[in-house]
């Protein structure tokens, strides 16, 4: 018996009920380790490369070519404005992780949207960047987050908070930020 793909939200329902009944049944298939490597040009300017990672039990060689990620700093903080600079990268990669969460949840629960967009802002004091001020965290102050979300059908306020308070619960990029993931740096 064939069975019928069903999408909503662009998610294939039937993989990702399959996904979460295989991690269920092997728990350890939901272990991923993800990585990156950089590679310093000039000044402000480096590119990342990410290619492949593991997960389910095994590396992924799915991807042909690295994906490149470029980052550099706009002329008034001493760049040549030739890409996002870090913290723009972050509060990207926060965005697409918490529209993402939000969309799959969506998805999973059977609420096809139409919409959803959301605009991020991050305050940050150069003074503990720069050294000027070791009382100043060289880090955001807050990141200040707005959501619109539409629904194929309406929305209530309490629907479209519940997905938002879902995509923010769930977002491993959310989750990394506001716990402070441990790193381990090391010089080779």
């Amino acid at each position: 018996m064939e069975t019928l793909q069903k999408t909503t939200n662009g998610v294939d329902i039937n993989r990702l009920q399959g996904t979460i009944k295989a991690i269920e049944e092997t728990p350890s298939i939901a272990d991923f380790k993800f990585s990156a490597s950089n590679r310093w040009i000039d000044g402000a300017y480096n590119v990342s490369s990410i290619k492949g990672f593991f997960g389910a039990c095994q590396e992924d060689a799915s991807r042909e070519e690295s994906f490149s990620l470029i980052a550099d700093e706009p002329e008034i903080l001493l760049g040549t404005n030739n890409g996002p600079n870090p913290t723009e990268t972050l509060l990207h990669a926060l965005a697409s992780c918490i529209t993402t969460t939000l969309v799959y949840h969506a998805a999973a629960k059977g609420i096809p949207l139409k919409s959803v967009s959301s605009t991020y802002e991050g305050d940050l004091d150069l003074h503990g960047f720069l050294a000027l001020d070791l009382n100043v965290d060289p880090g955001f102050k807050v990141i200040r987050i707005k959501f619109e979300i539409e629904g194929e059908e309406e929305l209530s306020m309490r629907q479209k908070q519940r997905l938002l308070d879902v995509g923010r619960q769930f977002s491993p990029v959310h989750s990394m930020i506001s716990k402070a993931v441990p790193l381990e740096v090391v010089l080779n």
